[in-house]
């Protein structure tokens, strides 16, 4: 079947009252079968006791401006790639969610033929079933004796509910920036940052840093067009990092990866390989771990 005979209009949610995965049609233009994964591994990886952390979402339904629900979660591909190249160069990695509930994948989105993908799945899938509460665990991961070297949010657009909103999340990026720790994250992954500023926009933590996010332009055009979403989101990430002094250093979807400091980003799933590599590439060349 061609891409034009498939139906642009979202698809119903069995499980959710007015609820919508992406059209099929928008899966054939979005999904590939294999992500663009070059082969690169590491002989000599860190043997140290350092590790990471993942903040992943546990919510399924993100409700957009019209009252519809849409069925996402943390996307597969800018999920588990990056986390391959943390894993792969020997660091370990914890995976908590805001409740201790399981972590959610847009698994509409898996790359179905690429095995550098599914088999980091099926190493991790035991941690996403049954992942840490980060409520629970935060004070150890800021504390003084912390075995974290960084924090990594992958994107999938359910990172906009209530992860922004969390002040655990606040604390361990905050913590992360005090103590010269990794922050990494990608396409609407960004959206935690604003964590930092729920409480008092005037103490947004990163102001004055370049973030590469999924365009906005894209949710309310594009993703509205082929039906990727059944609505219009009910706020921007973009837009709202950009009002709290953040720098955008993006406005379409290449695969761009920047990084500020210690905070690196990515514009979408296609960024997924090369922020993994470069993440990975500054940790193993990083001589205080």
């Amino acid at each position: 079947m061609s891409n034009k005979e498939l139906s642009n209009k979202p698809v119903p949610d069995r499980a959710e009252e007015n609820a919508f995965f992406p059209s099929d049609y928008s899966l054939s233009l979005y999904v590939a079968k294999k992500t663009d994964y070059d082969g690169t591994t590491y002989p000599n990886p860190y043997k140290g006791d350092k590790k990471f952390l993942a903040i992943l979402t546990d919510e399924r339904y993100l409700e957009m401006a019209n009252g519809k629900y849409f069925s996402t979660g943390n996307h597969p591909v800018e999920t588990l790639l990056p986390m391959f190249y943390i894993d792969n160069a020997g660091f370990n990695i914890d995976i908590a969610t805001l409740s201790g509930n399981p972590a959610k994948l847009e698994c509409w989105a898996m790359p179905t033929e690429d095995e550098t993908v599914l088999k980091t799945l099926a190493k991790f899938r035991e941690q996403l079933k049954h992942p840490l509460n980060l409520n629970e665990i935060v004070d150890q991961v800021t504390g003084p004796d912390s075995p974290y070297v960084g924090v990594f949010i992958p994107g999938g657009h359910g990172v906009m509910a209530k992860i922004p909103e969390s002040k655990a999340v606040s604390k361990v990026l905050n913590w992360a920036l005090q103590n010269d720790k990794y922050i990494v994250s990608l396409c609407h992954g960004p959206a935690a940052l604003l964590a930092t500023a729920a409480e008092k926009p005037e103490d947004f933590s990163f102001k004055g840093y370049k973030v590469c996010v999924f365009p906005d332009s894209l949710d309310t055009g594009a993703n509205q067009e082929i039906g990727y979403m059944p609505g219009q989101l009910k706020w921007l990430v973009a837009e709202k990092l950009k009002k709290l002094g953040a720098e955008i250093v993006n406005d379409d979807m290449t695969g761009k990866v920047i990084k500020d400091r210690k905070l690196y980003t990515g514009d979408s799933p296609l960024a997924s390989n090369n922020l993994g590599k470069l993440v990975a590439k500054d940790l193993l060349a990083d001589s205080s771990l």
